[in-house]
């Protein structure tokens, strides 16, 4: 049941549930929900998923760590910072930690948590979770996913703010996670 406050917007109740096809990184489920205030039932798509995790990631002298990848959806190579999906008895630290080293052969011995967001409430189940680390040092190797062709690099804190002016940097939970540390409204021009 959600913590949330529901600000007097009622429920919908869940009439019945049927699994759909298995989509690799998702489970589909088809819920028969009945609208609160109609009573008429309706199908609702919901996408089940573990939840992710996201690394703002410094190295000893200040600079984010950023990974460059091929994105299948949008066909393009993206930069992001390092991330991805918590194993199943995993905790989303120990998930952070495994990813940053996993994707990019950095570690680190500061860490802060930077809270959580809903990807899309809409349709999926799952929470991002964002983590902050700092003095990160080059350890090892990468050790990639056999989908996975990732390079890495690193930008100044200006440069970080000039990605995401230009669209370089768009992925909407990585701007969510670098908001959280850094101010980006600089080079966006917002003055309110």
């Amino acid at each position: 049941m959600s913590t949330q406050p529901s600000h007097g917007v009622p429920r919908w109740e869940r009439v019945s549930s049927e699994r759909g096809p298995d989509l690799i990184v998702f489970r589909s489920r088809f819920d028969r929900m009945t609208h609160p205030k109609s009573g008429q039932e309706l199908d609702r798509l919901v996408l089940e998923t573990s939840d992710w995790v996201n690394v703002v990631a410094l190295t000893t002298d200040d600079r984010l760590i950023v990974v460059r990848q091929y994105r299948f959806g949008t066909e393009e190579v993206t930069t992001e910072v390092p991330g991805g999906v918590i194993d199943p008895g995993e905790g989303h630290e120990e998930s952070a930690k495994r990813e940053l080293l996993e994707e990019t052969g950095y570690a680190s011995d500061e860490w802060a948590y930077l809270g959580c967001v809903d990807p899309n409430p809409a349709v999926q189940t799952n929470k991002m979770h964002h983590w902050l680390a700092k003095g990160c040092r080059l350890e090892a190797t990468q050790d990639l996913d056999p989908g996975e062709d990732i390079e890495v690099a690193t930008l100044s804190h200006e440069e970080v703010r000039a990605a995401v002016s230009s669209g370089e940097i768009r992925h909407a939970l990585v701007l969510t996670a670098l908001h959280r540390v850094f101010d980006l409204r600089e080079e966006l021009g917002a003055s309110q």
